[in-house]
């Protein structure tokens, strides 16, 4: 299985595929200078930031059953959540890690990209092969404490993972799938942990949320490319901007018509015994207009995704609607 022997070759304590491929050093970065004396904490630090702990917001999916169940202030279930939020992270570390090794070559001709810890050299490859053993382990050993189904799924998205950054990320649209399937599982996985049955709804609407944003990632980055679209990324050769235009359009609509859906459904009415959780739409169709608008006028940012988390008005919207959210589902009112 070629896709198995590269992650182990990955994992290799003797060589590496990453850096078999010959290159030409005056095209490579300069790794940054390291501090004066001890340069340990220096590369600890890199490391820190090799496994992204501002991505792990996106983990809160894993919350989601939780909140809409109305169990978010039962002290087991939330605490059975959090730890499912906790080993996702470390697997998404584990994600990173493996995906900064795999794409050594190609961050290193990225304008953002190369300054990462492992391509501009902050992060020997070893210490990076150490650090994804060791969060594996915890985020496993976490798993299999939370029990057997949960566990199963983990171990999906781990797979799911490795699929994605050795061969499937280099599939136009299969790549963005892939991506969206990663968030599915997220809320399975809280479901699993928690004994919760999911929603389709909660299902269907994460899914296309998930697809949208990959979609606009995907743009930005075309964008951003130019000519250097095929080394920093090969699946961008295989995307346009009018197919990609199209995807969002279809994903937008679709995403914020099943949310609508949602809200006026019978049922949702009756579980939650309000009426009013339908204004929350508005709060939808506000994120996705403003995060068309991050990646058509942030070509610099390394991500859309990224950047809409250091957006102010994105932000906002986003705290609006969770308030509104908490309000109909929880029914709080003012003491």
């Amino acid at each position: 299985m070629p896709m198995m022997s590269r992650l182990m070759s990955c994992l290799s304590w003797s060589g590496s595929w990453v850096i078999e491929t010959p290159v030409n050093s005056s095209d490579m970065p300069s790794a940054p200078p390291p501090p004066e004396g001890d340069t340990t904490l220096w590369r600890v630090g890199g490391l820190i930031k090799t496994i992204r702990p501002h991505q792990w917001v996106k983990n809160v999916f894993v919350l989601a059953p939780v909140v809409f169940a109305k169990e978010i202030f039962a002290p087991e279930l939330l605490t059975r959540a959090a730890l499912a939020f906790g080993v996702f992270c470390l697997l998404a570390g584990a994600v990173y890690t493996m995906n900064d090794l795999a794409d050594v070559e190609s961050d290193r001709v990225h304008p953002a990209k190369r300054h990462r810890p492992i391509a501009s050299g902050r992060v020997p490859v070893p210490w990076a092969r150490g650090l994804i053993v060791l969060l594996l382990a915890l985020a496993f050993g976490g798993a299999l404490w939370l029990g057997t189904a949960f566990s199963v799924v983990a171990l999906c998205y781990f797979a799911q993972n490795v699929a994605y950054s050795f061969k499937l990320k280099h599939v136009a649209y299969v790549d963005v799938g892939f991506i969206a399937a990663g968030f599915v599982l997220r809320v399975l996985a809280g479901g699993k942990a928690t004994g919760i049955d999911v929603s389709m709804y909660l299902l269907l609407c994460t899914a296309l949320l998930a697809l949208f944003l990959g979609f606009g990632k995907r743009r930005h980055e075309l964008t951003s490319a130019r000519n250097q679209a095929a080394a920093q990324r090969v699946a961008l050769e295989s995307y346009s901007k009018r197919g990609l235009d199209v995807a969002l359009f279809t994903t937008a609509t679709a995403t914020v018509a099943t949310y609508v859906v949602y809200t006026l459904d019978p049922r949702t009415r009756a579980f939650f015994q309000s009426d009013w959780l339908w204004p929350s739409a508005a709060f939808v169709v506000l994120g996705v207009f403003r995060f068309l608008f991050i990646v058509r006028n942030r070509p610099k940012a390394e991500s859309p995704t990224q950047e809409m988390l250091r957006d102010g008005p994105f932000v906002a919207i986003i705290l609006f609607w969770m308030i509104l959210v908490m309000w109909v589902v929880y029914h709080l009112k003012p003491s």
